[in-house]
């Protein structure tokens, strides 16, 4: 399995602790292979994805967006995923 591109995206996760909201952001990268896309959470064969749309938010980062047969998957991504998204049309042709 032949890794094409990646692409970073930022998780973040909340918890409470000592009566305080605490933040924590993760670097992590979606990679698309030419099969399947993989997240750290999940797995998405590339024939299950429909369609990859970006909107951006801020001058500095967007919502990447897999549209999926098991729903739409949002991404928030530190810059513009376009090489990402020209790579994955080309596979579905």
């Amino acid at each position: 399995m032949k890794r094409i591109i990646s692409h970073p995206y930022v998780r973040v996760e909340r918890a409470i602790e000592n009566n305080e909201q605490i933040t924590k952001e993760y670097r992590e990268h979606l990679h698309l292979y030419e099969d399947r896309i993989i997240t750290r959470e999940h797995v998405f064969l590339v024939n299950d994805v429909h369609d990859m749309s970006f909107r951006l938010f801020s001058s500095a980062a967007g919502m990447l967006y897999l549209h999926t047969n098991q729903g739409v998957f949002s991404y928030t991504v530190p810059k513009d995923p376009v090489y990402f998204i020209e790579e994955y049309k080309k596979l579905k042709g």
